[in-house]
């Protein structure tokens, strides 16, 4: 059994201005529950326009644990985490939003289950306070239709909410992808992973930085940057198409060799146009992963970082 010494917690920022002086009481009454244990709290400011910044220094300049990245504009809540990981130095890391939505009690059974040998522990929804019958569905047909096209290994039911070991950090933080899906990431790093069932809390404060489009979006730069799933469909529908055309040319040399051949104008032009419609979604298709690989050959970085506080050069 292995002892937990340090922990990082990795907390993405992005116009929480309504949510910090909650989440700062909330990890004052919490984290000495965390005894002789190390701790560091990374809150990585994802371009915020709402005055979250000044906020989050005058917290670090009060506290040292409270180390600040602020990112020169807004590139993403998956780079914002993936900036925390990369400068976090725990021998474990928890992953959690600024909106505590997911709660702090939880984390102690995860450093129990890290403890136990397992090297990664998520938060598993066994309820979603607070959220319409839509989104429930959506967000159900969400994480089936991703473990379905993305990963089989992906765990339904789950956000970024979760504790890392430093060998699978290490393990992430080596994957240089520019489109980056955290979640099936670490499913497909392997090591032994555990669900931690939990009920996620009602938003206090703020709205939700995932409304329907951007959790849509979300969906289709996981499946094309982390599946090809969608190319084999394109592939098989082709296929299934090229069939249906050989039997209508086989259909029509019939018609035309017994003499009942039908002028079909209306037919023709629907299978042509339907035919077109196919082809051009395919290129579009295949156009999404060129580009993806345009992006990727460019080598940017993830993200960049305007300043930081409380965190050496090194």
């Amino acid at each position: 059994m292995r002892k937990l010494s340090s922990l990082s917690l990795v907390i993405p920022v992005y116009n929480e201005r309504e949510t910090l002086a909650y989440l700062r009481a909330e990890l004052e009454r919490w984290l000495p529950s965390l005894e002789d244990m190390t701790t560091e709290i990374l809150l990585v400011d994802d371009g915020s326009t709402d005055g979250s910044l000044p906020i989050l220094s005058r917290w670090a300049a009060e506290d040292s644990r409270i180390k600040v990245i602020s990112f020169s504009r807004n590139f993403g809540h998956q780079a914002a985490v993936s900036a925390g990981l990369q400068h976090a130095v725990g021998d474990a890391v928890v992953i959690i939003d600024a909106d505590l939505q997911d709660p702090l009690d939880v984390i102690p059974d995860m450093i129990a289950l890290y403890e136990d040998g397992y090297d990664v522990a998520y938060g598993q929804r066994m309820a979603r306070h607070g959220e319409t019958r839509f989104k429930l569905v959506t967000a159900w047909l969400f994480y089936r239709i991703m473990r379905l096209w993305v990963h089989k290994g992906l765990p339904v039911d789950t956000g970024d909410f979760r504790l890392i070991s430093r060998q699978c950090v290490d393990c992430i933080n080596s994957m240089p992808e520019a489109h980056r899906f955290l979640r099936g990431m670490v499913a497909w790093a392997g090591f032994p992973q555990v669900a931690v069932p939990y009920a996620r809390a009602e938003r206090r404060f703020g709205e939700t930085k995932y409304p329907l489009y951007k959790m849509l979006r979300f969906a289709w730069v996981a499946i094309t940057s982390f599946s090809t799933v969608p190319l084999k469909i394109v592939t098989a529908a082709g296929g299934i198409f090229s069939l249906l055309g050989l039997g209508a040319g086989i259909y029509a040399l019939a018609s035309h060799v017994t003499g009942h051949t039908v002028p079909g104008w209306t037919s023709l032009m629907g299978f042509n146009a339907l035919m077109g419609g196919l082809v051009l979604m395919g290129l579009g298709l295949i156009g999404e992963y060129v580009g993806k690989i345009y992006e990727e050959v460019k080598g940017r970085p993830l993200y960049v970082v305007q300043r930081t506080i409380n965190i050496s050069r090194e």
